[in-house]
């Protein structure tokens, strides 16, 4: 799935909002986004208000491919989790899978150790997500690239049967 364009299944969407919702509960926390490492998003869930939530997915992808950057520069491969504290809110940055990242925003409600806990959790069950939904997107195509690539013989006949 790197730099190609993430389709998201109508199906695969409803379970990553399952488990973001369910880890808003766990960790308290304010609101969260899921980006892939293109900038794009590709779920949230809480109080997203007035957040300028194009802007927060292109600068998650941009603070993790920074981040990877200065992680090589001192002899590692990488830095998965990011935390960012302000005064008001917080936010911990984790990489899903290497294309996808979650980022969760919370305030004093909530802890940065509880957060964190809560979020290996979910990024667990994600991550099984993506990654059944990157074999659904590598299987062999007899159409390439075209809309009609995944459409079976039983498709075909259950479209035309009475």
């Amino acid at each position: 799935m790197h730099g190609q364009q993430l389709l998201l299944y109508e199906e695969d969407h409803r379970s990553v909002q399952a488990v973001i919702r369910q880890l808003i509960r766990d960790a308290d926390a304010l609101a969260i986004f899921v980006v892939d490492m293109n900038g794009q998003l590709v779920a949230e869930a809480g109080e997203v208000g007035d957040i300028d939530t194009i802007s927060l997915a292109s600068l998650c992808a941009g603070c993790v491919a920074a981040t990877a950057g200065l992680a090589r520069l001192v002899g590692e491969n990488d830095f998965p989790v990011h935390f960012h504290q302000g005064r008001r809110a917080s936010l911990h940055i984790t990489r899903i899978t290497p294309q996808m990242i979650l980022a969760v925003i919370f305030d004093d409600r909530s802890s940065l150790g509880l957060v964190r806990l809560r979020v290996r959790k979910a990024v667990g069950g994600l991550a099984r997500i993506f990654e059944t939904l990157r074999k659904k997107t590598e299987r062999p195509r007899a159409f390439g690239n075209s809309p009609f690539a995944d459409i079976t013989d039983e498709d075909i006949d259950n479209l035309f049967s009475n």
